[in-house]
C-alpha cells in the first residue's frame, strides 16, 4: 500500500533518503558533486513529500519557492528497488498540487545530463526544457526544465 506524507525537512524518513540520494548522486556527478551540493541543502525545505510503501519509506522529493509564480523541485529519489512503479510520478504530481494549492503557477527544477533517466522522466511528465537559470547559468552538465502547471 502507497501512502504519501506532506511534511517538511526535519521529517527523519526524509532526511534519510536525502542521505541515499547524495551517495548516489556523488557517484553520478563526479567532481561536479561538490558544486551541485552546495545548493542542495534541506534545512530551509517547508514542502516535502515522503512516499511509503507498507510503512516503508521509499522516495521522497520538495519544493521551494523560486519567485513570485514559480515553485523550485528539489530532492526527488526514489530507492533503485522501488522505481520503475510510479513512485515518482506520484511524488511530482504531489508536488504540483501542493503548488497550484500554493497559489504558484509552475514548477522548475535542474537535474544533471548525466542523469539520462531523470531527464527522460521529466520529459515524459510534460516538462520542457529550459535556459538554464541562476546558478546553474553556464553549467554544461545541467540541464533545466520548467512545467506551467
Amino acid at each position: 500500500m502507497i501512502r504519501i506524507v506532506r511534511t517538511n525537512s526535519e521529517n527523519q524518513d526524509f532526511i534519510n533518503l536525502v542521505k541515499e540520494l547524495d551517495v548516489y548522486l556523488k557517484i553520478v556527478d563526479g567532481e561536479d558533486h561538490d558544486f551541485y551540493n552546495q545548493y542542495n541543502h534541506i534545512d530551509v525545505l517547508q514542502h516535502a513529500v515522503v512516499v511509503y510503501h507498507n510503512n516503508i519509506p521509499v522516495g521522497c522529493g520538495a519544493i521551494k519557492p523560486f519567485d513570485a509564480s514559480s515553485m523550485e523541485v528539489k530532492r526527488m529519489y526514489v530507492k533503485p528497488n522501488y522505481r520503475g512503479r510510479g513512485i515518482a510520478q506520484q511524488i511530482t504530481e504531489e508536488l504540483e498540487s501542493w503548488t497550484k494549492e500554493s497559489g504558484y503557477q509552475s514548477t522548475i527544477l535542474e537535474t544533471g545530463k548525466r542523469q539520462a533517466d531523470a531527464v527522460c522522466f521529466y520529459q515524459k511528465c510534460k516538462y520542457q526544457v529550459i535556459p538554464n537559470y541562476g546558478q546553474y547559468k553556464g553549467i554544461t552538465n545541467s540541464v533545466c526544465f520548467k512545467k506551467e502547471l
